[in-house]
């Protein structure tokens, strides 16, 4: 914090968080994750990391694909790294560096002894939560479905929150035709049934994660005005604020400098459980099949296959449920660790 220059009241609220266990344990573990599901190609794929055969070093995970031809083998598609691995176990030629789950999000692994999966769970055959139904790894899944779910949900967020306060900002500044104005239209765009909207976007389309952004931004920003309107309403009657109007500051000045950051107290306690409401609505979108297109790791398609194999293949439900609580329960402990840091009876900024 040496090279980061905080206001008083912003180092009160912070020390404040940093102070509840709970909501720092929980803020280091889901960053955390998120850090490392940005590299979830070195923690979960069929490529290896790094190879080194006949005294070169090859880097498969992110550069080209590389032919069996340039290991010596006898095929010209793309080289399987988990035999490579065995061939070259025990020999002078080289080695193999695979991640600690040597299968991607979409490999089907089938046995040889003639059984069909699902597979339980085994770390001598590298599904330490086992496979789904067609065999797809279940760590897997659930690593690179946790990737698209945080980053949807967090773009989600910021886009509708950035939006929404302006908005909200603006209707309590401005007040007048212009509040009961925006008002009627929130009211009535709040009216328009969300699911129905989706239904059609994806008998129309087939929905990617840029489809679904944009369906959730269209329709998810109203809400977030209306506590913001009422917090600048109050705030707009201060006495600092009629002394920047008197001084001549720019609507523009008064908003973001003046009465955002008294607003913004409550927008950001607000974030985490927004983030987990997004989180929440993807997968139950893709469990009830409006989701995300198939093969897409999610936890919806996960939770809905739990379901359905739950007495053949308990570690689906089992796997994806905890992972989905876990994640879910501690984005709510930073929000009440947010909420108790920023309340705005301890501590309050006036410009």
């Amino acid at each position: 914090m040496k090279f980061i220059k905080l206001n008083p009241v912003t180092k009160l609220r912070l020390d404040r968080f940093l102070s509840i266990r709970r909501a720092k344990l929980s803020m280091i573990i889901v960053v955390s994750l998120i850090v490392l599901s940005l590299f979830a190609e070195l923690i979960a794929n069929n490529k290896a990391l790094i190879v080194y055969h006949n005294g070169k070093l090859h880097f498969p995970t992110y550069t080209k694909v590389l032919l069996g031809t340039d290991f010596g083998l006898d095929y010209k598609y793309e080289v399987e790294y988990r035999e490579l691995k065995q061939q070259l176990k025990g020999s002078t030629k080289g080695w193999v560096l695979m991640p600690i789950i040597p299968y991607n999000q979409f490999e089907q692994d089938f046995k040889d002894d003639g059984t069909f999966p699902p597979y339980a769970p085994s770390l001598k055959e590298g599904h330490p939560l086992g496979t789904d139904r067609i065999g797809r790894d279940i760590f897997a899944r659930i690593f690179y479905g946790f990737r698209i779910a945080i980053f949807f949900s967090l773009a989600f967020v910021s886009i509708t929150t950035i939006f929404g306060t302006l908005v909200g900002c603006l209707m309590g500044y401005w007040g007048g035709k212009f509040d009961i104005i925006v008002q009627r239209f929130i009211e009535i765009w709040e009216r328009i049934p969300f699911l129905y909207m989706v239904m059609i976007s994806v008998a129309i389309y087939q929905p990617d994660m840029i489809v679904f952004l944009i369906i959730f931004c269209v329709f998810g920003w109203a809400g977030k005005t209306w506590t913001v309107r009422a917090m600048t309403y109050r705030e707009r009657e201060r006495d600092y604020i009629l002394a920047a109007k008197t001084m001549g500051a720019s609507t523009w000045r008064i908003i973001t400098v003046h009465i955002l950051p008294n607003v913004i107290v409550v927008v950001v306690t607000m974030l985490p459980f927004a983030i987990a409401g997004g989180i929440s609505s993807l997968t139950a979108l893709d469990y009830l099949g409006f989701g995300l297109r198939p093969p897409a790791p999610s936890w919806g398609e996960l939770l809905k296959q739990g379901i359905a194999t739950f007495d053949d293949a308990p570690w689906i439900l089992t796997s994806v449920a905890t992972a989905m609580s876990l994640i879910l329960v501690m984005i709510a402990f930073i929000g009440e660790g947010l909420r108790e840091a920023f309340d705005p009876k301890k501590y309050t900024v006036y410009k």
